[in-house]
């Protein structure tokens, strides 16, 4: 389930194009708290502390406690924004969250057991359909990854949404049936050998069936004459 980390921030009143960019070349990232039915709050984040936090898995999937100048707010992460050019965290949208709070939240989907994949083997390739499935439940109930076994796939075998082991109180939020989250693809070689396989199949095929076409008569050839 998801964990709660502690992250240190400080309210902050800057607004202004010109106020934000100073903000940032002190090493702060600019963040908003929105949501609870209460006004939004601005504050920043330390970017060196943010990058450490963005560098583990599930951040957007784990509840946060912000540390406001000694005032504790529990939030998930919605939104990251990145600088193009740079890649550096310029902003985050945070939401509050409570006990009673039930959010909708992309759980990544991870893939293990491959080396026991007898279709992986002989050279399949695992093909996602889906990195992430959706669901809805209360922030401290967050599945931190759905873990999908690879084992005994052969090619052309799937893995559906069934397969997914829902803990309790967590529900998909998706209405279709059992849809496709991975497949083990068939190997660009055996591909190219059943397409050429195919090809040397059909040409044979195409040529009996030529030969065996009546030909047409002569004078169907012919454009009638015109009338004097």
């Amino acid at each position: 389930m998801s964990k709660t980390t502690v992250l240190p921030a400080s309210a902050r009143n800057k607004t202004t194009k010109g106020g934000v960019k100073t903000l940032r070349n002190q090493g702060l990232v600019p963040a908003v708290i929105y949501g609870d039915k209460k006004e939004p709050a601005l504050v920043t984040l330390d970017n060196k502390i943010l990058d450490r936090q963005l560098e583990q898995p599930g951040f957007m999937t784990h509840v946060i406690e912000l540390d406001i100048d000694g005032k504790k707010h529990s939030v998930l992460p919605r939104d990251v924004q990145f600088d193009p050019l740079t890649d550096r965290p310029i902003h985050v949208d945070f939401l509050r969250v409570s006990a009673k709070t039930r959010v909708r939240v992309a759980v990544p989907v991870l893939f293990q057991n491959a080396e026991k994949s007898p279709g992986i083997k002989r050279g399949g390739t695992l093909n996602v359909v889906h990195h992430s499935i959706e669901v809805l439940c209360a922030p401290d109930k967050i599945p931190s990854n759905f873990v999908v076994s690879l084992e005994g796939l052969q090619i052309n075998e799937a893995v559906h949404l069934s397969a997914l082991n829902l803990p309790k109180d967590v529900s998909l939020t998706t209405r279709e049936r059992d849809f496709t989250i991975a497949t083990i693809a068939v190997p660009s070689a055996i591909r190219s050998e059943n397409e050429a396989a195919a090809t040397a199949t059909a040409a044979p095929a195409a040529a009996e069936a030529s030969a065996a076409a009546p030909a047409a008569p002569a004078d169907a050839a012919k454009a009638p004459e015109a009338k004097k």
